[in-house]
């Protein structure tokens, strides 16, 4: 696997154009980011200000610059709206993987299929593109809606990290891991975007 973080990689289709987030997309994410104060509430990052949605903005351009998570920003076509945003991280060239994560979209954009093909294209780059072996996922162990979601593409489940990461409440929270492998995107893809889930 050959992941670049120097590349610009702008990835869509019909329902959803993901291109790579920057500094001035504050402007762009902030009515969906403080619509809803408790729409990160399983992640240990929060948006629900300007203040606090710029400091994650930051840092997902500096950790790209620092090589460490391929942020981007999400649009929907249909909508013709920002709707939130999704990453590459843990990405591990030598090993040939991928973790696909850090994800929200504003409550309007849930249960739209918006994220089953926001899913598909950067399950399609890594898989097709980059030739990976394996795609990651991790999710709050509480998060049942994402991990719902995660099982619904195909995610297979693979254990718990007990007491794994530290919330900005103080939690500890338990990571639910799931992942899917090469051999079993060839046959996922067949029938991925067939329900698109407009409802």
């Amino acid at each position: 696997m050959n992941f670049s973080f120097d590349e610009e990689i702008i990835l869509e289709n019909s329902f959803a154009l993901l291109r790579p987030i920057n500094k001035t997309d504050i402007d762009n994410l902030l009515p969906v980011a403080t619509k809803d104060k408790y729409l990160l509430q399983f992640s240990p990052a929060q948006i629900f200000t300007a203040e606090l949605l710029k400091t994650y903005i930051d840092s997902a351009v500096e950790n790209k610059i620092s090589k460490n998570r391929y942020a981007f920003i999400v649009f929907d076509k249909t909508r013709n709206q920002f709707a939130g945003s999704t990453s590459f991280l843990n990405i591990s060239n030598p090993d040939d993987r991928l973790e696909i994560g850090s994800t929200w979209y504003g409550d309007e954009f849930q249960r739209t299929g918006l994220n089953r093909n926001c899913k598909y294209l950067l399950l399609q780059y890594a898989f097709d593109n980059l030739e990976a072996e394996r795609v990651e996922f991790k999710t709050d162990e509480r998060n049942l809606a994402s991990r719902k979601a995660i099982e619904k593409i195909g995610g297979q489940f693979e254990g718990i990290l007990r007491r794994h990461t530290l919330m900005s409440d103080g939690f500890r929270r338990n990571t639910i891991c799931y992942s899917i492998l090469r051999s079993e995107w060839a046959e996922l893809k067949k029938h991925f975007l067939e329900h698109n889930l407009a409802r």
